[in-house]
């Protein structure tokens, strides 16, 4: 056990729940018994707060430890995730104001508020909220990873429930607070997670390529290691170059489809808000490149993961921590574990918070209770978010960790399913709701089966190995257009492209037959309201 490290991890993590529950009074509406208040913080957080909260949300746990975890044992490919985030926010600037606005103008909570509201259709909004259901938690457990591996880097890496039990503890504290809190929590936290994080990097970036002789030592070692392991690692070869555009490009266009992305401009207070966060958070790009350099940095310390006791198996997400424990002095890897372990918590409540309140808006009262009451949907919204985070919790306790990484990649592949509904519905309804919906069955139905083919690299299991696929695995009814190609591509794309073709083919049938197109709640001002407009609806109101 490495009791200074504990102790100072210990520490952070009670100032963090000080603020959890202190935040229930911070930017206080007149009640917390209402989804606005709730569920999106009053919809008032200004440029500073909306800053640290969708940096939060977006840059997780799982960001610290899996990308320079991946840049360890696959190089090159790891590197996926700047380019991503570098295309991501010109891309969605624009949308992301539209629906800030008609969500502003009409009380939508979630995504699927809007489709129900666009569309007029129940079920399509039902699709909708299922899907980010399940595409959420499989994020959520994913930051239980991250956390998982800094406690194991501790000392606390035992087999069964014990093992788990610091996780179980943390993950009791969080939901306690974001019951009490709802969003203010993550919000407020937001701010020491960040500041913590940017410290621990930037650190990291200047002081261990000293200490390890140079950024051209570092990169040798690395060449080194890919040389011998004859994968090309420290550049794309001709077989992973496609999948490693198209990765960049579906994360990109699916990462503000996530349900909690969207909870983090709604809660902004106004499109300016929106403006100023779309232009900075680019900022986050650069630190997302530093800390991807790491996991060469970790090859060149000659860092080994370390073993999960309850698995017998290696666990790559210990390398970073690993790498800080080497390299730092106790009381500064006690604040980087800190760091990573507050990173996990902020974007899991989040989540949790953005679960909830599909499940109360699109489906408890759709089909259960249409009636509620604002008090009666936001206890429905505190207890589901109790029940998603211990979901994840479970995630962790009777499922392979490993194969929770791969989770998150089919959550890519199927919220990506969803943008015909959300993101080209905030521009145009051409599109027919059954064509939406009959391209929403078609892409997830196909990108499942396509995903259920793909082996794990490391053949231990058949199905449900990884996102990407080679194209002479594809076929179309039994023809395969790219016989014997090796090159790889990325499910999503692949599944989101069958989708809007199904989704065209069946809106011109439809049109043809003269089906009725469900009724549009929204007009065409609705997409352009701002802060301070005078018809605006009240923050609050049923």
């Amino acid at each position: 056990m490495k009791w200074t490290e504990l102790v100072i991890f210990v520490l952070l993590f009670g100032v963090v729940t000080v603020l959890g529950f202190v935040a229930a009074k911070w930017k206080a509406g007149g009640t917390l018994d209402h989804l606005d208040e709730w569920g999106l913080g009053g919809r008032k957080f200004g440029s500073w707060v909306t800053w640290f909260l969708i940096g939060g949300d977006i840059y997780t746990a799982y960001t610290f430890v899996a990308v320079p975890a991946l840049m360890f044992s696959s190089g090159a490919l790891g590197f996926y995730a700047l380019p991503y985030t570098v295309v991501l926010y010109p891309i969605i600037f624009l949308p992301l104001l539209r629906m800030w606005s008609v969500s502003r103008a009409h009380g939508y909570v979630t995504p699927a508020d809007f489709v129900r509201g666009r569309y007029g259709s129940s079920l399509l909004a039902l699709l909708i909220a299922v899907t980010g259901i399940v595409a959420t938690m499989p994020y959520i457990a994913l930051q239980l990873v991250g956390l998982e591996a800094v406690l194991r880097t501790m000392g606390i890496n035992g087999s069964g429930i014990v093992g788990h039990l610091p996780l179980l503890i943390a993950f009791v504290v969080l939901a306690v607070y974001t019951y009490q809190s709802g969003l203010r929590a993550p919000a407020l936290i937001a701010f020491v997670k960040d500041i913590l994080v940017y410290v621990v990097i930037i650190v990291a970036v200047v002081y261990l390529p000293i200490k390890l002789g140079g950024w051209s030592e570092i990169f040798s070692a690395a060449d080194d290691k890919f040389t011998t392991a004859k994968s090309g690692g420290v550049l794309l070869n001709a077989n992973n170059q496609l999948q490693y555009a198209t990765l960049a490009l579906g994360s990109a266009l699916a990462l503000f489809l996530y349900p909690h992305s969207v909870t983090g401009v709604l809660a902004s207070k106004g499109r300016n808000v929106i403006k100023r966060n779309m232009s900075a958070l680019p900022a986050y790009s650069l630190l997302l490149g530093l800390l991807a350099l790491l996991g060469f940095v970790a090859i060149a310390a000659g860092v080994a993961p370390i073993t999960n006791q309850a698995t017998g198996q290696p666990d790559t997400n210990t390398i970073i921590p690993v790498l800080f424990q080497n390299e730092f002095s106790s009381w500064f890897a006690g604040i980087a574990f800190a760091a990573i372990g507050i990173g996990a918590l902020v974007p899991a409540a989040i989540m949790s918070i953005a679960a909830a309140n599909l499940w109360t808006r699109n489906i408890y009262k759709e089909y259960f209770r249409k009636d509620a009451t604002p008090k009666q949907e936001a206890k429905q919204a505190k207890l589901a978010s109790l029940v998603v985070k211990f979901g994840a919790v479970a995630f962790i306790l009777f499922i392979d960790p490993q194969f929770s990484i791969d989770l998150q990649l089919i959550g890519g592949v199927i919220i990506l399913q969803t943008l015909p509904a959300v993101a080209i519905a905030l521009y145009t309804r051409w599109l027919h709701v059954w064509g939406l919906i009959a391209g929403w069955f078609v892409g997830m139905g196909w990108g499942m089966v396509l995903l259920y083919s793909i082996p794990s690299a490391n053949g231990k299991r058949a199905h449900f190995g990884g996102s990407a696929l080679a194209l002479d695995k594809l076929s179309l009814f039994g023809w395969h257009p790219f016989a014997g190609s090796t090159v790889q591509i990325y499910v999503g794309i692949v599944a989101l492209v069958a989708n809007l073709l199904v989704a065209v083919l069946v809106t011109l049938i439809a049109r043809k037959l003269k089906a009725f197109n469900g009724m549009d709640q929204t007009r065409p001002d609705d997409y352009h309201v701002d802060d301070g407009d005078k018809k605006l609806r009240q923050i609050g109101a049923h």
